[in-house]
């Protein structure tokens, strides 16, 4: 949503922006004379599954409290309000009613299904999820736009939500995520090896950089069991084979909880980071790495990981969790980046990569030219030809 935020202030919209605050703000939003800010209660840190739903129904009417006072009493009168989906619940029932309210278009941007993330929580049949779903594709439906960010979401929109004129905006790296000169990768790569206290090693270490937000809907545990195959893989390797430094960005509500499981792992030549980066600072770690790693298991299988799109941006190829046919829009396999199903698979890859069994040296390179190849134009220029006319109403 900043992204857009962004993209209609440049373009010399006036912009107010609600949403949580959970981190620092890129400058580039927060000093932006067009763009408001009205930051929003994040909602609480993850918990048990116990009194989930219960909990849940409170926190919805204190959500839509908070979000109808901000909406109607804090913001300036829209032309258009701007939903992200998900949440859903009870955004895009606020968003639907302050919309016809203040008479303005709403335009819902889909980037995943609401009910399927909750139904990580509940099991895909539980009567709140159907009801979540029923919630979900009945208010989509009476949006003014929609936006999507794959094909497959919008053939299914299209199918089975009765949506069929969804504009699809693609997951594009913004124009600052661009490949480094070598001299200046080797640089981020030596301040970052001794600002997280790196042992004294033989020779550096190959940088891989994992980029989760610690929520549900990635599978943290398949990185971490890859990690550890590969770890007693070249446990006894030379020294010509390097340790791994796997660095793991983002914050979120499984964060600590993952963290705290970390600590107690044995590893001897895969060093395991978590590393919190603000945003003028991540870009340049990630055009710094070897590697990246996304271990995103999609609740719908239509959704496709914006962080991918960043690694690929800086000329990063990447290895990724297979969960479906849609990923086929960003990654072709074995060209610019590798798929994995478990983490056998994913061990096996880092083995080929960066491991004594190596097939040879130039795997890495070639996926390295084929992310160069495929880098396509940038967030801002997809925006302008997609969604900027269905925002501005031109």
């Amino acid at each position: 949503m900043c992204y857009h935020a962004l993209a209609l202030a440049h373009a010399g919209t006036q912009v107010d922006l609600v949403g949580y605050l959970e981190t620092t703000l890129d400058p580039a939003i927060s000093r932006h004379p067009a763009i408001r800010v009205h930051g929003l209660r994040a909602p609480a840190a993850h918990a048990p599954r116990a009194g989930f739903v219960a909990r849940g129904a409170l926190r919805v009417v204190r959500q839509s409290v908070e979000l109808v006072h901000a909406l109607l009493a804090r913001t300036r009168a829209p032309d258009v309000v701007l939903v992200q989906n998900p949440p859903a619940v009870p955004t895009l029932a606020v968003a639907l009613v302050v919309a016809r309210l203040r008479r303005a278009r709403l335009v819902v941007d889909w980037h995943n299904f609401g009910y399927a993330m909750l139904a990580i929580r509940l099991g895909a049949e539980h009567p709140v999820v159907r009801a979540a779903r029923a919630y979900e594709r009945t208010l989509g439906r009476h949006a003014d736009h929609h936006l999507v960010v794959s094909q497959a979401m919008a053939a299914e929109l299209a199918a089975a939500w009765c949506i069929p004129d969804a504009v699809v905006l693609p997951d594009r790296p913004a124009a600052r995520f661009v490949a480094l000169p070598a001299s200046e990768r080797l640089t981020v790569r030596e301040r970052l090896v001794a600002r997280l206290d790196m042992p004294a090693l033989a020779c550096p270490p190959a940088l891989v950089v994992s980029p989760i937000g610690w929520t549900a809907d990635e599978d943290v545990a398949l990185l971490v069991d890859a990690l550890e195959r590969y770890d007693r893989a070249i446990a006894g390797a030379p020294a010509s084979v390097p340790d791994l430094l796997v660095v793991i960005t983002g914050l979120g509500p499984l964060r600590d909880a993952w963290l705290a499981r970390m600590a107690t792992l044995q590893l001897r030549r895969v060093h395991l980071r978590a590393l919190w980066l603000e945003a003028e600072e991540y870009p340049r770690v990630v055009a710094a790495a070897d590697l990246g790693v996304s271990v995103h298991r999609s609740t719908s299988g239509l959704d496709l990981p914006m962080k991918i799109a960043d690694l690929q941006g800086a000329g990063v190829p990447v290895c990724a969790l297979d969960y479906g046919p849609c990923l086929g829009e960003m990654i072709r396999h074995g060209d610019n980046g590798l798929l994995f199903r478990n983490a056998t698979e994913l061990a096996e890859q880092l083995q080929r990569l960066f491991g004594a069994r190596a097939e040879d040296d130039d795997l890495l390179a070639r996926l390295r030219a084929g992310t160069a190849r495929a880098a396509g134009a940038r967030w801002h220029d997809v925006w302008a030809e997609t969604a900027g006319p269905v925002l501005r109403g031109t």
